[in-house]
């Protein structure tokens, strides 16, 4: 979890190659959070797989919350998502 605000903390989990290519996968579905079979798209020999839930959405908390939960704010939240896992691009 990775706390991006004041009322907002971000599910998000690691798979794959811990040495591989870091990749970042955005869920389409508004309201809907990372499922396991998400990883599939992705080879995990050669990728280091972030899977993550957006504001409001999946595990992250505080769930269905629409304030503070604008398209700048998640790339916002990709950025702090970046920084801490200490990923350059």
């Amino acid at each position: 979890m990775l706390k991006v605000s004041k009322i907002h903390t971000l599910y998000y989990e690691e798979s794959g190659n811990s040495s591989g290519k870091p990749i970042l996968f955005l869920r389409g579905r508004p309201g809907g959070g990372t499922e396991p079979r998400d990883r599939r798209f992705f080879d995990p020999q050669t990728y280091k797989i972030i899977l993550f839930d957006q504001r409001g959405a999946g595990k992250s908390i505080p769930n269905a919350r629409l304030d503070e939960n604008t398209t700048w704010d998640l790339v916002d939240d990709i950025e702090k998502l970046h920084k801490y896992l200490n990923i350059d691009k």
